[in-house]
């Protein structure tokens, strides 16, 4: 029988919540997640899981729990993310991140609290058979994690049947849980363009190639690009982030300039059409003006697809802890990197409310709810429980 979602199902919920507090005061950013992984597997100790796989990806790691009556069914699988951002705290709190410029303000140390919060579950209740892997995965922010710890050798030896996560949602009621299948978050890229021309005293710009123009430009038929929604299938995003000319120097004509842009899209056919508009743009722009150019794509996301079967498993689970579900019409907006393993395994990712009046995901005032815990820990028990109880 699952337990229930009162905070009592847990006992030591008052120190998963302080586990929960000491990883938002030292945040840790992407692939750089030592202390967070070595204090989460000691904290795990507790609960003596069956085996601890580490050097996932970098610095993530697996903690595995068999069935009490044998380890032979399926493995479902449970993920955590370890990153934070680069992100100035804006709240004054006991455990305010202590890290300046670096924060959890998309509400990983909460993730990470809700499956230790699924540990203690498991060792007090342990399933009958099969396997539950609790992996707690580097770099999400940046795209890298899920994609490293697929191609880590030790990864083989989980080979899960079943992967599921959540996101907790600011805007949505406390504890209502958001489901779709198919796409449900959107896959986005990030870009980088280099404009090349040539420096030269700020007296004799003739002598010089100065790419601010080229640059304008760019960032104006980059935006052109989605402002005629027909040409693509669903929602197609092209956000300009960060330009830069030159070096801040009165004496100088500039001879570089920067352009980052953020492409996103529900479709991976649209996200790849967008690509090519963008960099038939960046060509335009080098040619017109004479510049040399450089293209690099970073933090590439893959659409968040999920499996009806999964999607109906989180409901099942939901409707029998008579939790408030909610069907996405749309997909979300954001990207996750979960993407990667849905593309390979049976899973979902879905959403759980934070709260209506909640900060939103990556403000600098954002902070995840402790009472969310023990909700998300019973879920992914009842899940993993109705998988692995004949």
């Amino acid at each position: 029988m699952s337990p229930t979602l009162s905070p009592a199902a847990i006992p030591d919920l008052t120190k998963i919540t302080a586990l929960r507090h000491h990883l938002h005061q030292h945040p840790e950013l992407s692939g750089l997640e030592y202390q967070t992984s070595h204090t989460l597997q000691n904290f795990l100790e507790r609960y003596q899981p069956d085996e601890i796989i580490k050097d996932l990806g970098g610095t993530g790691f697996a903690a595995v729990f068999h069935g009490k009556v044998t380890h032979e069914g399926p493995t479902v699988l449970f993920r955590a993310e370890l990153d934070a951002l680069p992100t100035l705290e804006q709240n004054e709190l006991p455990y305010t991140s202590t890290q300046k410029g670096v924060s959890h303000k998309c509400g990983h140390d909460g993730h990470m609290a809700t499956l230790t919060g699924l540990a203690s579950l498991l060792q007090q209740q342990p399933l009958t058979r099969g396997r539950v892997v609790l992996l707690f995965q580097p770099a999400e922010e940046t795209g890298a994690g899920a994609w490293d710890v697929l191609h880590t050798t030790a990864f083989q030896r989980i080979a899960p049947d079943y992967v599921f996560a959540l996101h907790n949602m600011p805007g949505l009621p406390m504890g209502q849980v958001l489901v779709r299948s198919g796409i449900f978050a959107a896959a986005s890229v990030g870009l980088q363009v280099k404009l090349h021309g040539k420096e030269s005293h700020a007296a004799e710009p003739e002598n010089g190639l100065n790419p601010g123009e080229g640059m304008s430009e760019l960032i104006q038929a980059l935006n052109a690009l989605v402002r005629e929604p027909q040409q693509f299938q669903d929602l197609t995003l092209l956000t300009v982030v960060h330009a830069r000319l030159g070096e801040v120097a009165f004496g100088t004509n500039p001879g570089f300039a920067t352009v980052m842009a953020t492409l996103r899209a529900f479709e991976q056919e649209d996200l790849d059409k967008l690509k090519s508009l963008a960099l038939e743009a960046v060509k335009l722009v080098s040619v017109k003006y004479g510049l040399k150019c450089a293209v690099i794509w970073v933090e590439e996301f893959p659409a968040t697809r999920n499996s009806t079967d999964a999607v109906e498993l989180v409901q099942s689970a939901a409707q029998y802890l008579r939790m408030d579900v909610k069907e996405a019409e749309r997909p979300v907006r954001w990207s996750e990197d979960f993407g990667h393993f849905t593309n390979r395994y049976s899973g979902a990712l879905f959403g759980l409310g934070s709260g209506i009046n909640q900060p939103q995901l990556h403000h600098a005032d954002y902070d995840f709810p402790d009472e969310l815990i023990p909700v998300g820990a019973t879920l992914f028990y009842r899940i993993a429980e109705s998988i692995l109880t004949p």
